[in-house]
């Protein structure tokens, strides 16, 4: 059985007291804080860097889950390892050719590798990720369009999270998008262990009640599952 992490995503926070509110998320339960990275061409939205990891390393201890949404994922590894990154999760649809050299790097900068791919991209894409000795440790189902907060979940984008959990019931299965009161339950009985949640944590009057709301939605899908 795989444990459930709440990851509020910090893009929906108020960036000028990103502190602040990290620490609020952690008191307020969070397990991991989402981090997203747009470089402006992969997405067309740009957000923040490694200097931002690096300020908010210096203010938090939280697990900082790096989702690195850019066209050349391995310029940035070593600069978010410095930076103090947890995670670094890259997109397969932009390193099929150098996904090993990737992980490699990733690990050896002492970060975790994981693996995100778009809804439309077919989720046996990630299966060579998940073999042999060099491969990622989660993978991130986006159910929207990377690139923008606020949008609506895609609930056929379950169907790669059950065929991953069917396959893989160890693996850390991370979904982003859309994820709420409303969303959570058929993403947890599809199989999804690892809850990236924005506005639905961010605008909620108790926030507290929703990250613990997402938890038990996911501990108890994993114990009937």
């Amino acid at each position: 059985m795989v444990s459930a992490k709440i990851a509020p995503s910090m893009l929906s926070s108020d960036f000028a007291n990103l502190a602040s509110e990290a620490q609020r998320m952690v008191n307020l339960g969070a397990d991991w804080l989402h981090m997203d990275i747009m470089d402006g061409h992969f997405v067309p939205n740009l957000t923040i860097g490694a200097p931002v990891i690096e300020s908010l390393r210096k203010h938090t201890k939280a697990y900082l889950d790096c989702h690195l949404m850019v066209t050349n994922p391995l310029d940035y590894v070593d600069a978010f390892g410095k930076a103090g990154a947890s995670g670094f999760t890259f997109h397969v649809e932009v390193s099929k050719d150098n996904w090993q050299e990737l992980v490699k790097q990733i690990k050896s900068k002492g970060m975790r590798p994981g693996v995100a791919l778009k809804p439309g991209t077919p989720v046996e894409e990630v299966y060579p990720l998940l073999e042999g000795e060099n491969c990622v440790e989660m993978v991130l189902v986006m159910t929207v369009e990377p690139g923008f907060g606020g949008q609506k979940f895609m609930p056929d984008t379950m169907s790669k999270v059950r065929t991953l959990r069917e396959k893989h019931p160890n693996l850390d299965i991370e979904v982003d998008g859309g994820l709420g009161p409303s969303t959570i339950e058929t993403a947890a009985a599809a199989g999804a262990n690892c809850i990236v949640a924005g506005s639905s944590v961010f605008g909620a009057p108790e926030p507290g009640q929703v990250i613990s709301l997402l938890r038990t939605s996911v501990n108890k899908a994993q114990k009937t599952g």
